[in-house]
């Protein structure tokens, strides 16, 4: 590694770069690929293993797992090989299935993440280019312009007019101006002026800055190795943490009243310990953990097809949950492809210099890349020979204006472009069509005129405003005493199936809210193309004077926000929040990042600026409401699909260890062996890894749902019980109508608990009538398969060792009626435990 001045912010350029090895032209391909040997890769997350040995290892932490291998051990130690050998084999065969979709829905996921990509563009080999921030190393001379996200701890070597935003950093929230220089050796964080840090983002102007730091060596770096920050949980991973400590009171309470009962009653306590442990393993959902990536990996990979990326799979819950979306107007609900309507002067007629002065301010600002200036620049070709471009003011969101300075042979021009109502505030004088110019003040009221004329029918207007000056620079402050020429007049229709799509959105119970910065006319001209005449709107200059409680009240309400500033953005979105909704919030430029993080989801899209796409959750590979609609509906169902898992699982597992720990203090004999409750574990869940396929009512897609312990809690005593008192009616028939002897007892259960687990899921894995209600492909084979697999057992050489005989006639028959019966009260539980009264409650 070179050796780097620790102070480098006080270190002369030139000597700098010497030290860094690099010069003003940046480095080599060689140079940086050696570099990133170095350094390694440029990002202050931990890299995640998820390598096969990785996931493989992970499905042996349990505590549970554990004893069990161990315990397995113990029966080798006490020549009880064959029962030792066989729980082995189940608790590996459970494993490996664990593995296998894990393993699988690990990979698929990182696939799809891959796909976004945030860059930056460095100089080397005397070109531009733009790599992935991970690639960046320290020597690299990288370019920045407003929306990029700061790669490194940099030091600048040019600027002009640069803002970054610090907050992540320092917590200011007013943009900090950066320049070139040096500053003293002692200064803080905040005065370092001449530097900019990793994880900051540029708000406006454009700069050349040389990379000192990358990864954990950054300011942020060494904050994230102190503290150790972890990212917030999301409510379902929350929900997750609070059922599994339901679950392992549960555990635990079973295993010490089971095996404390068994050593009373003076059995083996082996066969008692590993009884006690293999009812544990029956209650507890072990392939939880795989269900659920499975689940959520499904609904990614479904998503992807619709060109929804998930950058995180929890986020799943939350975009399900969403129940108010909002979003810009422009390439939602629009086309978001700017056309030049027209340009006209004060005087209302069409104006050439007009256009050429707004071409010739787009075509020569050196800022982001934005639709405004692109549809300019498509609209018409000026010729630019005689042109050239002498300096810039970038645009920002306070001036809303841009300003260019170019040269005409002797002659130079400052040309301002932005937003009338701005652009005004800096003129004193306007241009007639007839070459005379008069005070602004006499035609305040016209050029006020026009602008609402053409706002009312929708369209969007930018002012062109223009000076001679005999300066070779400008600055904002000579941003005044300008003369204004007129307007440009840009349309961006509406799409076809916007209305339609905020339809179908309202009948997935999401209420949709447009944010924009546009003006009052146009936001009530949009209101009334899609259907909402009456929709209320409140303005920027309203929500000023509201209180944070007023807000929280009329936000809910407001159909359409306009005039909104981007710190106003995030008001919103918290405003809402704190009533009580699930907010998502979708956004693509600069002034988007804050309301996104600020959102329960934060939606971007993939031609976004980078800090819009970094804070976002979500991204779309195209600006789409409607693969947003379609994305909610995935969402919910592989939300109703893990809960669907664990509902069915907890309830079936729950009744059968309650009938099972019931009978072992009842019976004179263990009413199944540790093999077959860790077997018919096994084999129950196979099926259950084909849920994440199933398909779902339509009434838990059309409405947001969140996670409900209590829900699940009341669904697995009420199905629980339901299944024990089957359970002992079982018991009855076996040893008192039918006299079974201790192994045709424990046949007839294993099979009846195989059998029914998987027939009762089938009917309570929907709210309706089970027979009304298809099940999908992939779980109807794997429960046929299981169904076979558990009829046939006792014809098959796996009979001896599980200790599995074959059944008289009579029992078999018994058996047929008892799964009947079983179904039967089943529906009818399930339509008792879904009444109206009830399901308010869920």
């Amino acid at each position: 590694m070179e050796s780097i001045d620790e102070r480098f912010w006080s270190v002369d350029q030139d000597i700098l770069l010497q030290q860094l090895g690099t010069g003003y032209d940046g480095l080599t391909s060689i140079e940086a690929e050696k570099k990133l040997d170095i350094y390694g890769p440029n990002s202050i997350k931990a890299q995640r293993s998820t390598s096969s040995l990785s996931l493989l290892v992970s499905q042996f932490t349990s505590p549970i797992i554990i004893i069990l291998l161990a315990s397995a051990l113990l029966a080798f130690v006490t020549s009880d090989s064959i029962d030792g050998l066989i729980i082995t084999s189940i608790v590996l065969l459970s494993s490996l299935v664990g593995f296998w979709q894990e393993w699988m829905s690990t990979n698929a996921v990182e696939k799809l993440v891959s796909m976004i990509k945030v860059t930056a563009e460095v100089h080397r080999d005397g070109m531009n280019f733009q790599i992935p921030l991970e690639e960046v190393v320290p020597g690299d001379i990288v370019l920045l312009n407003a929306g990029d996200i700061v790669p490194g701890d940099c030091v600048i070597l040019e600027s002009k007019d640069l803002f970054v935003n610090e907050a992540a950093l320092t917590g200011e929230t007013l943009p900090a101006e950066k320049v070139a220089g040096v500053v003293g050796a002692d200064a803080q964080l905040s005065k370092r002026t001449n530097t900019v840090f990793m994880g900051t983002s540029v708000n406006s102007g454009t700069a050349k800055v040389v990379v000192v730091r990358t990864a954990l060596r950054t300011e942020l770096g060494k904050i994230s190795v102190r503290l150790h920050v972890k990212e917030p949980k999301t409510e379902f991973e929350r929900g997750m943490d609070r059922f599994g400590s339901l679950l392992m009171q549960l555990t635990l309470l079973f295993v010490l009243v089971v095996f404390a009962f068994n050593v009373y009653f003076q059995r083996p306590i082996l066969d008692s310990f590993l009884f006690a442990l293999a009812l544990a393993v029956g209650i507890t959902p072990e392939l939880l953990p795989a269900i659920t990536s499975i689940t959520l990996a499904q609904g990614a990979r479904q998503m992807a097809e619709k060109k929804v990326i998930i950058r995180k799979l929890t986020a799943i819950e939350n975009f399900g949950s969403m129940n108010i979306l909002c979003s810009d107007k422009t390439g939602t609900i629009t086309e978001g492809e700017m056309r030049v309507h027209s340009t006209i002067g004060p005087e209302g007629t069409n104006s050439e210099k007009v256009l050429q002065y707004a071409y010739l301010n787009a075509v020569f600002q050196g800022g982001y890349e934005n639709p405004i200036d692109t549809a300019i620049i498509n609209h018409i070709s000026f010729d630019l020979d005689r042109y050239i471009k002498v300096d810039e003011i970038p645009y920002d969101f306070v001036r809303k204006r841009l300003s260019i300075l170019v040269a005409e042979g002797t002659s130079r021009l400052m040309i301002s472009k932005g937003a009338v109502l701005n652009l005004i505030e800096v003129c004193s004088s306007v241009e007639l069509e007839n070459g005379a110019t008069v005070d602004i003040e006499e035609f305040r009221e016209t050029i006020s005129s026009q602008y609402n004329k053409l706002s009312e029918q929708g369209f969007r207007t930018l002012g062109v405003a223009y000076k001679p000056v005999d300066t070779s620079s400008i600055n904002r402050s000579m941003e005044k005493n300008m003369q204004f020429i007129g307007f440009v007049v840009l349309s961006d229709p509406l799409k076809r199936e916007a209305k339609a799509t905020i339809e179908t959105l309202n009948s997935l119970n999401v209420d949709f809210k447009i944010i924009t910065g546009d003006n009052r006319l146009i936001a009530a001209s949009v209101g009334t193309q899609l259907g909402r005449k009456d929709a209320k709107i409140i303005v920027g200059s309203e929500m000023r004077e509201m209180s944070d409680d007023a807000l929280i009240s009329q936000a809910v309400q407001t159909d359409i926000f306009a005039e909104i500033e981007p710190y106003q953005k995030e008001r919103i979105i918290l405003a809402l929040r704190k009533a009580g909704h699930v907010v998502g919030y979708m956004g693509d430029g600069i002034n988007d990042a804050s309301a996104i993080h600020a959102a329960d989801i934060g939606i971007s899209v993939d031609s976004a600026v980078d800090v819009a796409k970094e804070s976002a959750e979500i991204v779309l590979l195209e600006k789409d409401l409607g693969v947003l609609a379609e994305g909610i509906s995935i969402g919910r169902k592989s939300f109703a699909n893990t809960i669907k898992y664990i509902s069915v699982t907890i309830s079936a597992n729950f009744g059968n260890m309650i009938s099972m720990a019931g009978a072992s203090l009842l019976l004179w004999f263990l009413p199944l062996l540790p093999k077959q409750i860790l077997a018919i574990n096994f084999l129950t869940d196979f099926p259950a890894t084909t849920i994440s396929t199933d398909s779902v009512d339509a009434e838990l897609i059309e409405h947001p749902r969140r996670w409900n312990t209590g829900y699940i809690r009341r669904f697995m005593v009420v199905f629980g019980i339901q299944s024990t008192l089957f359970d002992f009616m079982t018991f009855g028939v076996l040893l008192l109508i039918l006299n079974s002897t201790v192994d045709q007892f424990r046949t007839g259960w294993f099979i009846l608990s195989i059998v029914t687990e998987i027939a009762v899921m089938l009917v309570i894995r929907t709210r309706q009538n089970f027979l009304k209600s298809r099940p999908s492909k992939y779980l109807i084979l794997s429960s046929l398969i299981v169904l076979v697999l558990a009829i046939l057992l006792p014809i098959t050489p796996l009979a001896e060792l599980l200790g599995i005989v074959m059944l008289p006639i009579w029992t078999d028959i018994s058996l047929v009626g008892l799964v009947v019966a079983y179904i039967v009260t089943a529906e009818l539980t399930k339509m008792l435990f879904y009444r109206p009264d009830t399901t308010k409650k869920m």
